[in-house]
């Protein structure tokens, strides 16, 4: 697709993924419409951190996905929409379950809704690899069952049903794109690596963390963006759930050692009860199989877990007033 010229809706703009598809998505030519979660600070989060010319360029609105009306309005005109907002923080999720649902699900009903009545031409909905849950079998293909092990998890898998019901009932051009642990320049401190780089680069003499055995599938942020371009250009994609991976799985343990070494800095691991998830939660294996955006798109991961992290260290190093390693963040 050539995205020059395109309108466009982001909701969760302001969000670590959301500021760097919006940022990208300028850059193509794309008239963007931002959309950031209101509040009265005025405050555009990540959006914040991207060059002054290209933020220039962007139409930012605040508002609610939880709000129907407003999504109607802000809708009006968008060809493309790509959705990414919602609540993402599995710790939170075990203390406020209620408004997980009220945001993932409700909110991307209304997202849905309105993109329907406003007959946009592509809808892209940002799922999650941990709806997939600890991995019945590796790598994990669009196949594997479900399982919510967490409520975010839960609410997850119960608005990309949401997708793919609007998609089967009423004919709406929906893909669905599932990241795996994306991870990069702008996210929070709730995410494992940034959590891991801080402590690491603020000279704590011990690195806290939870469970050391899990396995993740890490993913650098512009790969991931790479293939939210690639679905949102694939007429083949519509109507299809797509594993944005890199098919490399690392535990938590060997993670932590990969980050000292490109920090140049050893120092103890030990694990913190606090961190560690309910029993029956902790999803211990996740490991993406790419092969069918592959397939349809040419979409493969350019940027490889030790680049990534690099990369990564130099902006966490560079912003240490976003971090507070001495605290543990849900």
């Amino acid at each position: 697709m050539n995205w020059m010229g395109k309108r466009v809706l982001v909701t969760g703009a302001g969000g670590f993924i959301g500021s760097h598809l919006s940022e990208r998505l300028v850059r193509e030519g794309c008239r963007v419409k931002a959309m950031v979660h209101y509040d009265s600070r005025d405050d555009h989060s990540n959006l914040e951190f991207i060059e002054p010319s290209v933020l220039r360029e962007m139409e930012i609105i605040a508002g609610d996905i939880r709000d129907p009306y407003f999504l109607l309005n802000a809708t009006t005109g968008c060809e493309i929409i790509f959705h990414l907002a919602a609540l993402i923080g599995i710790p939170y999720s075990y203390v406020a379950p209620a408004s997980y649902v009220e945001t993932n699900i409700k909110g991307t009903l209304n997202v849905l809704e309105a993109a329907r009545i406003n007959g946009a031409s592509r809808v892209i909905h940002t799922s999650t690899s941990e709806c997939y849950g600890t991995a019945q079998y590796t790598p994990i293909d669009e196949g594997h069952p479900l399982r919510g092990q967490s409520p975010y998890a839960a609410t997850k898998i119960g608005a990309d049903k949401l997708a793919e019901s609007f998609h089967l009932s009423f004919g709406l051009p929906v893909t669905t794109v599932r990241p795996f642990n994306t991870f990069g320049p702008r996210q929070s401190a709730r995410a494992v690596i940034p959590t891991i780089l801080s402590q690491l680069l603020s000279g704590r003499e011990e690195l806290r963390l939870g469970e050391l055995t899990a396995i993740r599938d890490l993913n650098y942020v512009t790969n991931t963006v790479d293939g939210f371009l690639a679905a949102g250009s694939c007429d083949k994609a519509v109507g299809t759930l797509l594993n944005l991976g890199t098919g490399v799985g690392v535990t938590i343990e060997e993670l932590a050692l990969l980050a000292m070494k490109v920090v140049e800095r050893n120092i103890p691991i030990v694990q913190d009860p606090k961190r560690i998830r309910p029993n029956g939660s902790e999803v211990f294996r996740l490991l993406c199989n790419f092969e069918k955006v592959k397939e349809l798109t040419g979409w493969t991961p350019a940027i490889d877990l030790e680049d990534g992290l690099r990369k990564t260290a130099q902006y966490v190093d560079a912003h240490p007033n976003r971090y507070r390693p001495d605290e543990y963040k849900v």
